[in-house]
């Protein structure tokens, strides 16, 4: 190869290589959705159930806060809300994910007391999630179920893509569920 073909195809190589890099950090932080609707596919979230000892009311109300409340220092690093309703909030939600960088996704959040808080994706790194925290009162407290589906475009390459945002989705989702556990606990304790 002449050094010129070889310049040629370092340049070629150095710009794909670009492209590529930025086309998966606009993925991954939600700045580049892609949502074409060819090639659906979609795969379930959890079922992840957490029993709290805590009333279903108060639970309702830790999830809540940082959408219809005031939101603490700590959530606002996690959370903002856009726009407020009286059963809904369109709010975006910040994850680290690495390399100093974060994941923003924006969906709608919907209450209904005391019962169940609805998410439905409107930006993010995939073009379709809904999800729900069902409250139910049990003897020992409140059962919280977290479930829902999670869904990409484009096939098999999709489904590959949804199957690392899926790991991730639900890692965070059990994080937060263990946060509402120890605060809902906390204030069930100490009140």
């Amino acid at each position: 190869m002449t050094g010129r073909r070889l310049a040629r195809a370092a340049a070629w190589t150095a710009g794909a290589a670009a492209v590529a890099a930025g086309s998966y950090a606009g993925l991954v932080s939600g700045a580049l959705p892609v949502d074409l609707g060819v090639g659906r596919r979609v795969r379930r979230l959890g079922p992840q159930t957490v029993d709290l000892a805590a009333p279903r009311d108060v639970v309702f109300d830790v999830i809540a806060q940082p959408y219809l409340g005031r939101t603490t220092r700590t959530m606002r690093e996690k959370v903002r809300v856009l726009e407020r309703g009286s059963d809904m909030v369109l709010a975006a939600h910040y994850t680290p994910v690495g390399g100093g960088r974060k994941a923003v996704t924006v969906e709608t959040v919907r209450f209904l007391r005391p019962e169940r808080i609805d998410f439905r994706l409107v930006r993010g790194p995939v073009p379709h999630v809904v999800e729900s925290f069902t409250l139910t009162e049990h003897a020992a407290g409140t059962r919280l179920v977290y479930e829902g589906e999670l869904g990409t475009d484009l096939w098999a390459l999709g489904q590959r893509w949804g199957h690392v945002v899926a790991g991730r989705w639900e890692e965070t989702v059990a994080a937060s569920l263990a946060l509402v556990a120890k605060e809902a606990e906390r204030r069930t304790c100490c009140s």
